[in-house]
C-alpha cells in the first residue's frame, strides 16, 4: 500500500543530502571551525529539505506524472551542475565517490526506518497473541488495567466554592467548567447536558439544565449510564448511575477566531451496554490526529432505563417518553452541543456525528427526526441502519412486564420506589428481553426511508460502513454464551419476516454452512450479512433522495480471528487509538489509519475527498467516488469498486430486502 521508496522520496532525500555534504565539505576546505561547517551543514540541508518537500510533493506537481518528471529532472540537473562544478571543478574530489556517498545516506535511513517498523509490529503482535492465545474468550481487561488506574478513572467532579485556575475556566449558559490540559490538550470532562433523571424523572424525557453561573470541576468522566455487564466490556470497571446525562470535550488550544469544526460521537453497545468512557473513544494521540477539531463524546440512557414502553401497565400512561428515552437524550446532548460549543472553539454549524452499531443506528434515526433537524451537518455511520430498530413497541411492551415479573412490581408507582441496584439486576437477567428503539410514528416515523424521501435528512452528508467480519467482534462483546442465545432466537425472529422462498433459502444455506463450521456461526453469518444488507440499501435510499453518500467495506483481516475485525479497528483507525487497539488484541495498521483520518478530516471540513500522489509520502493518489462505489479497506491496499456482490451469499435475500424498502 505504502512503497518503501519512491522517485519524490530519493528527489527530497538526494538533494538535501547533497545540501548537508556540500554544506560540511566547502567550509571544511576552507578551514573553518569545526562547529561552524556543522552549523553551515544543518542550515543549508535543513532549507533545500524543506525547499525539495514543499515543491516536490505541491499538488500542482503532484497531479501529472508529466510534472513530476520534469521536476525531478529540473532538481537533478541543477544539483548536479553545482557537484560537477563544486566537487569537480573547484575541490578536486571524484564526483562518481561523493554520489554514491551521499546516496547512501539517502536509501539507508529508508531501510532502517522500514525494517524498525516492521520489528516493532512482531513485537507487539507477538505480545498480543501471548495474552489473547486463539482469542476465543472475547476481549479481557482484568490483567491490563491496574487498580490505581481504575481508582483515577472512577474519581468525581466536585463544585468549586474558593479560587481556580481561570486559564483553564470556560463559561456556558449552564455553568462555569474548569478543566485541565494535558500535553497539547484541553479536556472538559462530566460535564452535565440535562438534569439527573433521578426520582421522579426517572423514565421521564430529559429535562434540560438551568441557566447558572457556578463552577464546577470537569476533570473527570461522569458515570457511565447503569447498563449489562457483558463479559467484554471494559465498563463493568467504571462506577455507573442513572445520573449519567454527561458528556465531554477535548481540543487543541490555538489562538485563531476561526472556529473548528465538531466531531460528535456516537458510543456503540446494542443499547444496552457502553458509554463514552470507553477508552476506545478518546485516542490517546487524538491532539496529532485532528488537532483543528473539538471533540464530544457523551452517554445516554440505556436498556430498561431508556428504551422500554410502559402503557399497559397501571399508572404507564404518565411516561409516554420512556419508550425512546436514549434517543431524546441523544437530542437533548445535541442541542447542549449546538449552544455551547462556540465557547469551546467549536462551530455549531459544522458538526459531524459518528456512530458505531447501536450509535449507527441512532444516527440514522435522528437523520429522519423532526427533534434533531439541524443538529447536525455530516453524519459517520458505521454498521448499523433504521431496520435494525423494531417496527411496533410490542417487545417494548412485553419488557416492561417482564420486568414487573422480576422485581415482584404491579404497578409503574413501585417501580419507581425501586433501588438503582434492584433494577440493575432485573436488566442484566432480562438482557435476552431489552429493546432497541422504537419506530413509534410520534418521535420517529413509521417509515424511515419514507422520511428521507420527503426531504427529511436533506443537506446532510454521510460515510456508510459495512464490515465483513463484525460477528466476530459482536462476540468478543458480549460472549460466547450470550452469542449463542441471541443468535437462536434472533434467526427465529428474522426467519418470521421473510417470505417463504426466501426463508427457505436461509435455511438451506445455513444448513450447507453447518457441515463444515459450527452451527451458531452459521446462523451469526446469516445476521451479518442481513445487516450489511440492511446498511447498503439505507445507504442507497439516502443517495437516491439526494443525499451525498460514501460507503467504506472494511474487509481487513483480523489479526486474531476470534476477535474479528470490525468496529474496534475503524474507531482505534479514525480516532489514532494506538494503545487501546493493542488492549483489544489489535496492531494498528498505521498507513490505513492515516488515509482514513486524512479523508475524515476532508470530509468535517468540507473538502474533496480524495488523496493525490504523495499527499501522503509514498501513498498513490486515491478518490473515494460517491455511491453506489465503495472505499474497500483490505490489508494490503485500498481501492474504490462496487460492493454489492460481496453482501451476501444467500440467494434472493438482497433482493428482498430492496423490494421491501
Amino acid at each position: 500500500m505504502k512503497k518503501i521508496f519512491t522517485i519524490d522520496n530519493f528527489i527530497v532525500g538526494f538533494i538535501p543530502a547533497l545540501g548537508y555534504g556540500l554544506g560540511f565539505d566547502i567550509p571544511k576546505i576552507l578551514g573553518w571551525e569545526m562547529w561552524q561547517c556543522i552549523l553551515l551543514c544543518f542550515a543549508i540541508g535543513g532549507v533545500l529539505d524543506a525547499v525539495a518537500n514543499k515543491i516536490v510533493f505541491s499538488k500542482f506537481v503532484q497531479s501529472k506524472t508529466s510534472h513530476k518528471i520534469l521536476v525531478s529532472i529540473a532538481f537533478l540537473l541543477i544539483f548536479l551542475a553545482i557537484v560537477q562544478y563544486v566537487v569537480v571543478s573547484w575541490a578536486e574530489l571524484p564526483i562518481l565517490d561523493y554520489l554514491i556517498g551521499q546516496y547512501v545516506y539517502i536509501i539507508i535511513p529508508a531501510i532502517l526506518g522500514f525494517a524498525f517498523n516492521n520489528v516493532k509490529r512482531w513485537y507487539l503482535t507477538r505480545k498480543i497473541r501471548e495474552r489473547y492465545g486463539d482469542g476465543s474468550k472475547g476481549f479481557l481487561y482484568d490483567d491490563v488495567i491496574k487498580r490505581s488506574e481504575v481508582e483515577e478513572w472512577n474519581k468525581q467532579n466536585q463544585p468549586i466554592k474558593g479560587k481556580y485556575d481561570t486559564e483553564y475556566a470556560v463559561k456556558t449558559k449552564t455553568g462555569i467548567y474548569v478543566g485541565y490540559k494535558e500535553n497539547k490538550c484541553m479536556f472538559y470532562m462530566g460535564i452535565p447536558y440535562a438534569k439527573p433523571p433521578l426520582g421522579e424523572r426517572r423514565w421521564k424525557a430529559p429535562e434540560p439544565m438551568p441557566e447558572s453561573n457556578e463552577i464546577f470541576e470537569a476533570k473527570y468522566f461522569g458515570a457511565s449510564e447503569i447498563q449489562v455487564e457483558h463479559e467484554g466490556s471494559i465498563l463493568k470497571h467504571h462506577r455507573q448511575s442513572e445520573d449519567c446525562l454527561t458528556l465531554n470535550i477535548g481540543f487543541v488550544r490555538k489562538k485563531t477566531n476561526k472556529k473548528k469544526p465538531v466531531l460528535v460521537l456516537f458510543h456503540h453497545g446494542d443499547f444496552s451496554y457502553g458509554g463514552a468512557a470507553d477508552p476506545l473513544l478518546y485516542g490517546d494521540n487524538l491532539a496529532d490526529t485532528y488537532p483543528d477539531i473539538v471533540a464530544v463524546s457523551f452517554n445516554y440512557r440505556l436498556g430498561i432505563f431508556g428504551f422500554i414502553d410502559f402503557s399497559d401497565i397501571p399508572g404507564g400512561k404518565d411516561y409516554p417518553d420512556a419508550l425512546n428515552l436514549g434517543l431524546l437524550d441523544q437530542i437533548a446532548a445535541l442541542k447542549w452541543i449546538k449552544e455551547n460549543i462556540s465557547t469551546f472553539g467549536g462551530d455549531p454549524d459544522n458538526i459531524t456525528v459518528m456512530g458505531f452499531e447501536s450509535g449507527a443506528i441512532s444516527i440514522s434515526l435522528l437523520a429522519a427526526c423532526k427533534q434533531a433537524k439541524g443538529l447536525f451537518q455530516k453524519a459517520f455511520i458505521f454498521f448499523g441502519s433504521p431496520d435494525n430498530t423494531y417496527a411496533t413497541s410490542e417487545k417494548s411492551r412485553n419488557l416492561a412486564k417482564k420486568l414487573l415479573e422480576e422485581t415482584s412490581t404491579a404497578t409503574m408507582q413501585e417501580l419507581q420506589r425501586l433501588p438503582t441496584e434492584r433494577l440493575k439486576d432485573a436488566a442484566q437477567k432480562l438482557w435476552l428481553n431489552a429493546a432497541a428503539p422504537t419506530r413509534d410514528g410520534k418521535l420517529i416515523p413509521l417509515n424511515v426511508f419514507e422520511a428521507y424521501k420527503n426531504g427529511a435528512a436533506e443537506g446532510i452528508e454521510f460515510i456508510i460502513g459495512i464490515a465483513s467480519n463484525e460477528r466476530d467482534t459482536y462476540k468478543s462483546f458480549v460472549g460466547k454464551q450470550n452469542y449463542e442465545e441471541i443468535m437462536s432466537k434472533g434467526l427465529r425472529e428474522f426467519l418470521a419476516e421473510l417470505d417463504t422462498d426466501t426463508a427457505q433459502s436461509v435455511k438451506t444455506y445455513i444448513e450447507e454452512q453447518a457441515k463444515s463450521i459450527p452451527k451458531v456461526e452459521a446462523q451469526a453469518k446469516i445476521f451479518e450479512q442481513w445487516s450489511a444488507s440492511c446498511t447498503y440499501l439505507s445507504a442507497m435510499q439516502l443517495a437516491k433522495f439526494g443525499n451525498e453518500v460514501r460507503l467504506i467495506y472494511w474487509n481487513a483481516t483480523p489479526l486474531i480471528k476470534n476477535l474479528g475485525s470490525g468496529t474496534v479497528d475503524v474507531v482505534s483507525a479514525l480516532l489514532g487509538n494506538s494503545k487501546t487497539a493493542q488492549m483489544y488484541g489489535k496492531v494498528l495498521d498505521s498507513v490505513i489509519s492515516k488515509i482514513l483520518q486524512t479523508f475524515f478530516q476532508k470530509f468535517m471540513n468540507g473538502e474533496t475527498i480524495q488523496l493525490y500522489n504523495n499527499e501522503l509520502k509514498g501513498v498513490d493518489a486515491i478518490e473515494w467516488k460517491v455511491f453506489p462505489k465503495a472505499l474497500i479497506v483490505s490489508n494490503k491496499k485500498l481501492q474504490c469498486k462496487s460492493i454489492e456482490d460481496r453482501l451476501t451469499e444467500v440467494e434472493g435475500l438482497l433482493e428482498f430486502f430492496k423490494n421491501k424498502v
